[in-house]
């Protein structure tokens, strides 16, 4: 793909294959395309190849088969599962600084980067504080500033409400639209599409490592998830019987 002439462009996967040693298959044939500010929730099931999908993405693995082209000038950045991994400083500041210091800027330069990167997510009142300490939905905005400061306009999501309670949800979700709001790309990786689904613009299914449907969200709604081990959130809850999965 040209990306010149298509400067919108930001993500191209095509026909991506991951075949680990022993034969399993993780992905089959993926293919879909990324605009800026594109915001695209990928739901599937545990195994369906969500996370294999994104270390594809992220460089952080290569595909058997096929390529996972990023627009030139962009990379990915990514806010893993596991938000506890992602932290590299003592404090919010410093964890931050790590990422600053990467753009090769001075130390007044850095932090005021840094400084305006805590902003955009809210935790600048707590530069100071124990990054350990920080909740479950403020450890993920401390990722997200982390890749803000290294000037990512691709940011992807992998399961970013995973332990976390209501509170944590709501602040996750909120630096979601904050961010297409400023015009970055996103990609969520998730089952739980009850919690973000109405923010985005494109809804992908996959399923055991294929792509069972590209559409739009309201589209993706009308068909049975539950065959694709997704848990359909317009299911109604109105007797106490009706309050298990």
């Amino acid at each position: 793909m040209d990306f010149k002439k298509e400067r919108q462009m930001i993500l191209e996967v095509k026909n991506v294959s991951r075949v680990f040693y022993g034969g399993t298959t993780a992905l089959n044939e993926v293919s879909f395309c990324a605009r800026q500010n594109d915001f695209i929730v990928i739901a599937g099931s545990n195994g369906s190849g969500k996370s294999v999908l994104m270390s594809i993405i992220a460089g952080l693995d290569e595909p058997t088969r096929g390529s996972a082209t990023i627009a030139q000038g962009h990379e990915a950045g990514l806010v893993f599962q596991d938000a506890d991994a992602q932290i590299l400083g003592q404090t919010p500041e410093e964890d931050v600084l790590f990422s600053v210091k990467k753009l090769g800027l001075k130390n007044k330069e850095a932090r005021q980067a840094c400084e305006e990167a805590l902003e955009k997510v809210g935790l600048l009142q707590k530069k100071d504080f124990n990054a350990r300490t920080l909740s479950g939905g403020e450890k993920r905005r401390l990722a997200v500033a982390g890749i803000l400061a290294l000037r990512r306009k691709l940011i992807i999501f992998d399961e970013p409400f995973a332990n976390l309670d209501w509170p944590g949800v709501c602040q996750v979700t909120k630096i979601m639209k904050e961010l297409k709001a400023q015009g970055i790309t996103i990609i969520v990786l998730t089952h739980e599409i009850e919690k973000v689904l109405a923010l985005a613009d494109r809804f992908i299914i996959l399923d055991k490592g294929t792509i069972r449907f590209d559409g739009s969200p309201s589209e993706g709604l009308k068909l049975n998830l539950e065959n694709f081990g997704i848990k359909n959130p317009l299911n109604s809850y109105k007797r106490l019987k009706d309050l298990q999965w």
